[in-house]
């Protein structure tokens, strides 16, 4: 008798992972720069691209993967069959061979497919820098490896040693184009002007924008790019004395401000943030120094300094009863407590050590007494107090300087409120930080080999780079169509702007139905595909062929 079986297999959003890693033909860069042994039961090329999805599907450890995949290659079965062969063993030594493979070249070519398959947009670049936080000892650095140090952590564990990942992204849908990781303690100054050499031989051009924070605006790396005819947008930092000198010149003079642009206010509801500019002509090198006020950055540096203040009184408050005992008898070491709490807002509270005394009668012993002296002697003792006030005049002085940045760009063409908007496009960069270490879970890294973590790396930014060209696909579609929601959340609520979370969870029930006789598949459909479903793909640029005629097999990479 015919044995007739029926089988479930998982499908969710591998498929169309699976057709934006074919769209920038990872499989056979893989296969090209990390090629495997003969006779191996899966090529290098194959066990990278699994991990790789993995990453973007369902973060899972090395050691899980297998159990992972088989959800899509053997269903709802006790035992993996067709995934066993990617255990971690086979998948470490893929990330081993990874690492000794010219991965430069390697990320040049994704990169220029992404740049000319997608079209991506080049002449605005944003780069910034994070930590990826490792625990352990990792006491034996390897030395051809990056090396995990102690440093300024991002992630609030200076406990922790750390690696540096820096990120390069378009303006364009804010996709990454190129990253770099360097030691745990890589101070990030240093690193621009080969972050900028690099992107100028990717784009094969130097007249891009390139926007960074604060540790660019460095005499080196400013000049560097500039005589190499680059365009730059960075902000000053407060330690620049053209920053002090503004700031008091604003106190007792007025500029002219020009109105730039005002955008929703990104915490709260129904209120707007206004941005005004002023050209504040060029610096002593002959670049532009533009000069920015943000309407709610001004509201909260006023609420910082009155908190500040605040916080301030009520500490000076709980010293006057500790006065005059221990170790606050003496005026310096008063003037001392005073001065620590006093520290960040010396210049708006007025504080003054009252000095008081008194006499003393003390009785002199018979034994030291002179004979008619009198038996008393009178001692004055001393008592310290406080009393302080706020210096309103500093106070409405510094309201003339809150909400203030200043911005410096050698691109003389660009208008003030343009070059502002550019360089507010930065924050994106930060979410697509977010990104990898919230959604695709970079850390923590369950890894020993240093030499195997810089290769997971590389497939981390491979993952981020895919996320975020699906995330500008569909956002640019829906703008294109006039799609103002998608009802794609929990209990069908919408969005404005879909994020990668969203369509995993919106595509999480999605499987593959396969009815077996004698283990032969003999029909095979897909289950759990809506007409919204069929929708976002659409608006994804994943064609419906993705989802519509998978046979057994299909997670495979391989195109053979």
């Amino acid at each position: 008798m015919d044995q007739i079986e029926a089988r479930f297999k998982q499908v969710d959003v591998f498929p169309m992972v699976k057709h934006y890693m074919t769209s920038l033909d990872l499989f056979n860069l893989f296969k090209k720069y990390v090629p495997s042994s003969k006779n191996c039961l899966a090529e290098h090329a194959e066990s990278l691209c699994i991990i790789a999805a993995n990453i973007i599907c369902d973060n899972k450890p090395l050691y899980k993967i297998q159990e992972w995949l088989a959800r899509y290659s053997d269903g709802l079965t006790d035992d993996p069959v067709n995934a066993d062969i990617f255990n971690d063993d086979r998948l470490g030594r893929s990330l081993s061979a990874l690492f000794k493979a010219d991965r430069h070249s390697l990320l040049t070519e994704i990169s220029c497919n992404a740049i000319k398959s997608h079209q991506l947009m080049t002449d605005e670049i944003h780069n910034d820098s994070t930590t990826v936080t490792f625990k352990g000892n990792y006491k034996n650095p390897d030395p051809d490896a990056v090396k995990l140090k102690y440093g300024h952590n991002k992630d609030y564990r200076p406990d922790c040693k750390q690696i540096v990942f820096g990120l390069n992204i378009t303006a364009d849908g804010h996709v990454p184009l190129s990253y770099k990781v360097y030691n745990g303690n890589q101070s990030d100054d240093t690193t621009h002007i080969p972050n900028w050499n690099g992107l100028r031989a990717l784009i094969k051009k130097e007249d891009f924008i390139y926007i960074a924070d604060c540790k660019l605006c460095s005499s080196t790396n400013l000049s560097y790019i500039d005589k190499n005819q680059g365009y730059f947008i960075t902000i000053i930092p407060k330690s620049h004395k053209e920053v002090a000198g503004f700031r008091q010149h604003i106190k007792t003079q007025d500029v002219k401000w020009e109105d730039a642009f005002e955008i929703p206010h990104s915490r709260k509801k129904n209120k707007t943030n206004k941005f005004r500019t002023y050209e504040a002509g060029k610096n002593k090198k002959g670049y532009r120094v533009i000069w920015v006020h943000s309407s709610s950055k001004a509201e909260e540096d006023k609420k910082t300094r009155i908190r500040k203040i605040d916080k301030a009184q009520k500490a000076l408050e709980e010293l006057v009863p500790k006065l005059n005992a221990y170790h606050l008898k003496k005026q310096k070491e008063v003037k001392a407590a005073v001065d620590k709490i006093c520290k960040d807002v010396n210049a708006f509270l007025d504080v003054k050590i009252t000095l008081g005394r008194k006499q003393i009668s003390k009785i002199i012993p018979s034994s030291k007494r002179q004979p008619g002296e009198s038996i008393y002697k009178n001692k004055w003792s001393f008592t310290y107090g406080l009393e302080w006030e706020i210096n309103e005049k500093a106070a409405n002085e510094a309201l003339k300087t809150d909400g203030l940045f200043p911005l410096v760009t050698n691109h003389h063409k660009l208008e003030a409120a343009e070059a502002l908007r550019m360089y507010k496009r930065q924050a994106y960069l930060e979410k697509r930080m977010y990104t990898q270490k919230s959604i695709l879970d970079v850390a923590p890294v369950f890894l020993k080999d240093q030499k195997r973590i810089e290769a997971m790396m590389f497939l981390y930014f491979v993952s981020l780079m895919i996320v975020s060209l699906i995330e500008r696909n569909i956002r640019m579609n829906m703008e294109k169509e006039r799609i103002a929601k998608l009802p794609i959340l929990p209990q069908g609520m919408n969005t404005k702007k879909p994020t990668w979370n969203n369509l995993r969870y919106f595509f999480r029930n999605i499987h593959l139905s396969l009815i077996l006789k004698d283990k032969i598949p003999i029909q095979s459909s897909v289950q759990g595909l809506s007409d919204l479903h069929k929708k976002v793909c659409e608006l994804i640029e994943v064609p419906r062929s993705a989802y519509q005629n998978l046979l057994d097999g299909w997670w495979l990479f391989d195109p053979i």
